[in-house]
């Protein structure tokens, strides 16, 4: 069976929907069944691929956008004939006879278009809606984003599996990490920087709350910064002392050794976003024995559960954004019963699982076409 990937998000650094490939390819790249198929897996430039993979990739040319996925990307399946399409970005090519399996993650485009420019928008909206109604399968990462993909595209609910993401291996003892020797005062931001994950509240809420009462705390922030052009990080940054200011580093990109050591190190995890599919930083972070800080929604809850610190979202967010962390920083109870919790959540999610579900459902979908 050829079993078609597309494979682009897997270029540069990789974030997000490549992640959640890279996982799923790290699983198949060591599971017999995954090797009794011929993979094929596309991308607009070379990805970073499991070893067992390498020789599967395909370079088409082009820039890796829309028009890549609906010409390019279309022309090559239609002359390669592949069983079955595995799109694991939101949408997947209109013109192509191969039977389709599509991940769409989140709605955030339709629920909250305010945070997209016109064209962006339109384009998700359009492409994610068509590819939802025409996919053979629909997989989503969580029960919320399910109903959200039938609320906002009409999707018949019977075609839609929910496959969650993997946790990060260590569910065994994350109390007894968090105890570890070596985690100072230091708090942990992992993810790519938007305006709906309030970034700028938890760095103003270290800066006003944590830093003044606790000399050796530190606010390490990892990621892309994707904040429309002119609009500042924090502005409470540049006005803050220096002493303060130099305790927070802000890096754009780490290498997976320096991000594992950077999860290790930390005590405090926060990650207060608005709406997310799943969010799966807090459960790496809970797995190295961090204890996470989150945004109290609908998605927090689900996946979460008791292992997390829910802070309210609303006009006192920093208050008590600021309060959380240094009752985190300085009470170590507080933090181990969150720890004690991190065991029964991390069990629900594994990435052996979730891949041999998403592998099952390539291998009846393209039976069934």
């Amino acid at each position: 069976m050829i079993i078609a990937v597309d494979a682009r998000e897997l270029c540069g650094h990789p974030t997000g929907v490549g992640r959640y490939l890279g996982a799923l390819l790290q699983q198949w790249g060591a599971t017999p069944a995954a090797a009794r198929h011929d993979w094929r897996l596309y991308a607009h430039a070379t990805p970073t691929v499991p070893e067992p993979f390498r020789a599967a990739v395909r370079v088409l040319p082009g820039a890796g956008g829309t028009q890549w996925e609906q010409w390019t990307l279309a022309c090559a399946l239609t002359v390669d004939r592949a069983d079955v399409l595995f799109s694991p970005g939101y949408t997947t090519p209109c013109l192509v006879r191969s039977p389709r399996v599509v991940t769409i993650h989140d709605m955030s485009f339709s629920a909250h278009p305010e945070w997209f420019t016109w064209r962006e928008g339109s384009r998700r909206r359009l492409l994610t809606r068509w590819s939802a109604r025409h996919a053979d399968r629909v997989l989503t990462v969580s029960e919320f984003s399910r109903r959200e993909i039938v609320a906002w595209t009409g999707c018949d609910p019977s075609r839609i599996v929910v496959t969650p993401l993997g946790g990060p291996g260590l569910a065994a003892r994350p109390a007894e990490a968090g105890a570890m020797p070596g985690k100072g005062p230091g708090i942990l931001y992992v993810g790519s920087i938007f305006a709906r994950r309030h970034v700028d509240a938890l760095i103003t809420a270290f800066l006003r709350h944590v830093a003044p009462h606790q000399p050796d705390a530190t606010l390490d922030i990892i990621g892309d910064n994707r904040l429309p052009p002119g609009v500042p990080l924090c502005p409470a940054l540049d006005v803050a002392p220096e002493t303060h200011r130099r305790r927070v580093r802000i890096r754009a990109f780490v290498d997976d050794a320096t991000l594992q050591q950077a999860y290790a190190s930390a005590r405090v995890f926060a990650f207060l976003s608005d709406y997310e599919g799943f969010g799966l930083t807090p459960l790496e972070a809970m797995g190295h024995g961090a204890a996470p800080v989150v945004l109290d929604t609908e998605i927090s809850r689900e996946v979460y559960g008791a292992a997390a610190r829910r802070i309210a979202p609303g006009p006192a967010l920093v208050e008590d954004l600021g309060a959380a962390l240094l009752e985190l920083l300085t009470h170590e109870d507080a933090r181990l019963a969150l720890l004690q919790e991190a065991g029964p959540t991390l069990a629900r999610y594994d990435w052996a699982r979730t891949a041999a579900t998403t592998l099952r459902l390539l291998e009846e979908v393209a039976r069934v076409a």
